[in-house]
């Protein structure tokens, strides 16, 4: 049919049912954003029950869900060095209900440990919003007869077999820096791999195992209760949560230093005033001063960034948490 016939067509009185079509597509996607929640949203944690991101996610839900009139369900779904729950929300539909408590473990290391991870860090999300991260410690049964790292470091050399040392989790930020101190100090040590940080850090405190590399936050107490020794941060410098605890970085060590982040992403393709909508809930909670001092009493520094900025830090991560593997050896 000629340009003009076709014109002639859609205004004729087929067009006029094609142009109510097309502007019913126009309505949808303009009112979507809008619209949402009309049902419970799932927050998708990627470790068990008390680990850094799962206190993010249940300090940040019922504040979400206050603020979206929507309740906000968390469900923790670890395993596979955290990619289980990351190929779950990859593959769920891009619609705002399915979001998932973005970490290091699960978008900058998991990816390079494993053959097929079923998703891309990048690709596969739409990052939301950065919330915080969280320095790593090296922590110590109280038996252990060192105080400072450069003690441990020698307490390693003197013992006639492998000495263990626990994290979260295969693919955890504490498997890989683990992994890179032996390297760098030439020691020889053996990953115990648990299923979250709860049952590595039960292990640690009955003495079963004597050394972990753990998130600061749920540490602090322990440390003031005796119950753990806490030698050194994976941070550049000391926090006011722990200012006694010195950095890897003033101890020589700059190439530990490691951010734990946690934010919020969703499935790629999610529509541009929702993807706006969730992200500017997020962020304005974040920077709310309740939740800056929730998340600061557990020892995360946060703070504010663009999501293009966030989608850029986790592609940077990707590609020195694989430099990292590479060098270390290590897998899943």
């Amino acid at each position: 049919m000629p340009v003009t016939g076709r014109r002639s067509f859609l205004w004729g009185l087929g067009g006029a049912s094609a142009l109510a079509m097309l502007g019913t597509g126009w309505s949808a996607h303009a009112t979507q954003g809008q619209s949402w929640p009309a049902r419970p949203i799932r927050l998708v944690v990627t470790f068990p029950p008390g680990g850094s991101s799962d206190i993010v996610a249940r300090i940040l839900a019922p504040l979400l869900a206050e603020k979206l009139g929507q309740s906000v369900v968390i469900d923790n779904k670890p395993g596979a060095g955290s990619s289980i729950g990351a190929q779950i929300v990859a593959h769920s539909a891009s619609d705002g209900y399915t979001l998932l408590v973005s970490n290091s473990a699960a978008l900058s290391i998991a990816p390079s440990l494993l053959q097929k991870p079923g998703y891309d860090a990048v690709r596969s999300f739409d990052h939301l919003a950065y919330i915080g991260a969280v320095p790593t410690v090296f922590a110590v049964h109280p038996s252990v007869p060192v105080n400072t790292l450069g003690e441990l470091v020698a307490w390693i050399r003197e013992q006639a077999a492998p000495v263990s040392f626990g994290s979260g989790g295969a693919a955890s930020v504490g498997h890989l820096v683990g992994e890179q101190f032996a390297q760098v100090n030439k020691l020889s040590m053996e990953h115990v791999p648990y299923r979250g940080a709860g049952p590595m850090r039960a292990d640690l405190l009955s003495g079963h195992i004597k050394l972990a590399v753990d998130a600061l936050p749920q540490n602090i107490a322990l440390q003031k209760q005796g119950r753990v020794k806490l030698l050194a941060l994976t941070s550049p410098g000391r926090v006011p949560q722990a200012p006694g605890i010195p950095s890897v970085a003033e101890l020589g060590l700059p190439q530990l230093v490691s951010e734990n982040f946690v934010g919020i992403s969703a499935p790629a393709g999610l529509p541009g005033a929702l993807g706006e909508k969730i992200s500017d809930a997020v962020r304005e909670i974040s920077g709310r001063a309740d939740f800056v001092q929730a998340l600061q009493a557990q020892g995360f520094v946060t703070r504010d960034m663009e999501p293009a900025a966030f989608s850029r830090l986790i592609a940077d991560q990707r590609q020195s948490w694989s430099e990292i593997a590479r060098k270390t050896g290590a897998r899943l």
